[in-house]
């Protein structure tokens, strides 16, 4: 479900978010799942999230749980800085 608790109404976050070398891709799906691909190896995780306002919950797959914040374009998630792809954070990042 989304932040309005409404399913098929995505939260504004839904989209790809990329480490500013490109090593982590995380996809965050209108279903409220995620796909995280590092380097060469796709779907090195996959789980759920919930996002509440600016804040964003994981529940791995595997049993792990994790957290991260939204500010704009930059996603703060597991001491990584993540990008909205396409972004101007993101352009600024990688230049």
């Amino acid at each position: 479900m989304s932040e309005a608790g409404v399913p098929g109404d995505p939260h504004p976050y839904v989209g790809m978010w990329v480490t500013a070398d490109n090593h982590i891709r995380q996809e965050l799906l209108p279903d409220n799942r995620y796909d995280e691909a590092r380097g060469t190896k796709a779907s090195a995780y996959t789980g759920r999230y919930q996002v509440k306002g600016n804040h964003i919950d994981y529940w791995d797959d595997s049993g792990f749980t994790a957290d991260g914040r939204f500010e704009g374009d930059v996603l703060h998630h597991g001491g990584y800085l993540f990008y909205r792809e396409g972004s101007a954070a993101h352009r600024e990042a990688v230049s």
